[in-house]
């Protein structure tokens, strides 16, 4: 398959799986977003295969290129930092030339911080919305977040430890009193999650401003799930 996208570990490099880490191997070229990211991927598992940087920054006239390989049948694989290339990944944008060539394109599913944050969260997930990395600039935010202030879904987003306290507040003017769970340094040793509702915040003692954050909002409900959940577990207690 000349492009084939890998999943790789969101923090435990155990979890790289078999048939990933035999496309890594059998790679000609491997484009990725931070070659010093990838380059302690290659040194655990004993790799060497060539590395073309794919990011935010490269160029259209670089992708061409990048595409131009791909089509000449090399096998190359791309990588994000962590977890899912093509999601919040500048990944996508090669993914989206080689299918409009004609190009072959294959993905080897993983990890993905998304979907581990909902598993940690505990919160009804069968309708969710990701939203990435939010603007900066709170006005923005609050337009992104407006059409959600009334919906079941439940939002999974990414944040920087240093800006999680404005992220609530502008989570909570927007949507309201919803309980949210910060997932932090998932498969890592410092593993975190941390369950609270909105506008309460954390401490930096109960929650450290260090590691990747996922934040997950929890939708809508129609009762108060923490009311409805307090009262199954006082019924079976009985």
């Amino acid at each position: 398959m000349p492009l084939t996208l890998v999943a790789t570990p969101i923090g435990n490099l155990g979890d790289l799986s078999p048939r990933a880490e035999a496309a890594l191997r059998e790679a000609d070229l491997w484009f990725v977003e931070d070659t010093r990211v990838s380059g302690k991927l290659q040194a655990h598992f004993g790799i060497r295969v060539p590395m073309k940087v794919l990011n935010e920054h490269t160029s259209d006239a670089k992708l061409a290129e990048y595409a131009v390989e791909v089509e000449s049948g090399l096998r190359t694989a791309v990588l994000t930092d962590a977890g899912c290339p093509g999601i919040s990944d500048p990944g996508a944008r090669l993914v989206d030339l080689c299918r409009e060539a004609g190009v072959d394109v294959d993905a080897i599913p993983g990890p993905s911080a998304v979907t581990t944050a909902l598993m940690l969260s505990g919160f009804y997930a069968q309708r969710i919305a990701f939203l990435g990395y939010l603007p900066r600039n709170l006005g923005d935010q609050r337009a992104i977040l407006a059409p959600f202030s009334d919906s079941a879904m439940t939002l999974v987003l990414f944040e920087s430890p240093f800006r999680t306290d404005k992220l609530l507040e502008n989570l909570h003017l927007v949507l309201g009193s919803r309980r949210y769970a910060f997932c932090r340094e998932m498969t890592k040793l410092h593993q975190q999650v941390y369950r609270s509702r909105l506008p309460n915040k954390p401490t930096v003692k109960e929650v450290p401003a260090k590691g990747e954050f996922t934040v997950v909002v929890e939708g809508v409900r129609r009762r108060d799930s923490s009311e409805e959940d307090s009262g199954t577990l006082r019924e079976l207690r009985k």
